[in-house]
């Protein structure tokens, strides 16, 4: 790995701790309590006591802000694990034995990705009515294709190696040959889809919280910030420019990490 690749993700890693370690020592070191009310002083500009200031119900935006990294956070791990694990295991089950059960499974993503990925979460949890669970399980029905097609694809591509016809050759079983032989070794790539997926996820759970389908009401979700905040947005810009800075913030690192992933991981290095 070249020096400026080395320095880049040190420094993507670094930023990326300012939102992580916060999020989950959030109930700790918020300066004040998320559910505090000072109807008197709302809509207040940021102060020394309230660093980003007060929202319309005068709750300090800095330590919503800090509870809302952990939705965020809780949101987008869970989404990324569960649509891994599903994804991954179709695409090696597609790939591996192919047939009619890559066909099946191929016209079934084929479906999925002719829809907009955001409407479909929209219909589904307006179905399933609003709540953090129902984002995180309408996300990962969606959030598994992009896995499933990459890992085929991968699979594809190595499946007639010399190691995976020895292995099959010896009468090791699939699940073996799938999860010790081929799944190691298509690993760089799902890695970097990982990383952007999860700043995909954070969009998403903040697009569907800004409309009213996220997080249930009072509960201090970045899209909810966002979209309590037009209403005031020329008279208290911070009510929203915080959250969006915050938002624009992690996604721009999970973005970086992505980019450096793929350039690192999946790019041929120069002797």
């Amino acid at each position: 790995m070249s020096r400026p690749l080395g320095r880049i993700r040190l420094y993507s890693f670094i930023l990326l701790s300012f939102f992580v370690i916060p999020a989950l020592l959030a109930p700790w070191i918020a300066p004040h309590d998320i559910d505090q009310m000072d109807l008197i002083r709302q809509l207040e500009t940021p102060s020394f006591d309230h660093w980003m200031g007060l929202d319309e119900n005068g709750s300090d935006i800095f330590s919503r802000l800090l509870a809302g990294a952990r939705i965020s956070l809780y949101v987008g791990f869970c989404v990324i694990g569960i649509s891994t694990v599903i994804g991954v295991s179709l695409g090696l089950l597609s790939g591996y034995f192919g047939g009619w059960l890559d066909i099946v499974l191929m016209r079934i993503v084929d479906v999925l990705l002719a829809f907009p990925g955001l409407l479909l979460a929209i219909a589904l949890v307006a179905v399933l009515g609003p709540d953090i669970n129902n984002v995180i399980l309408a996300l990962s029905a969606l959030g598994w294709v992009a896995y499933a097609r990459l890992v085929r694809g991968q699979v594809l591509s190595v499946r007639e190696e010399e190691y995976v016809l020895a292995a099959r050759t010896s009468g090791m079983p699939a699940w073996r040959v799938m999860f010790i032989h081929l799944l190691p070794n298509i690993l760089p790539p799902v890695i970097v889809q990982t990383t952007f997926s999860l700043a995909g996820t954070i969009i998403s759970e903040s697009s569907l919280s800004f409309l009213g389908l996220g997080a249930p009401p009072g509960t201090p979700s970045w899209g909810a910030m966002l979209s309590e905040g037009r209403y005031v947005l020329w008279e208290a810009p911070h009510v929203s420019v915080f959250p969006g800075l915050a938002i624009l913030f992690v996604v721009l690192i999970f973005n970086l990490l992505g980019a450096v992933s793929y350039t690192h991981l999946t790019l041929p290095t120069k002797a």
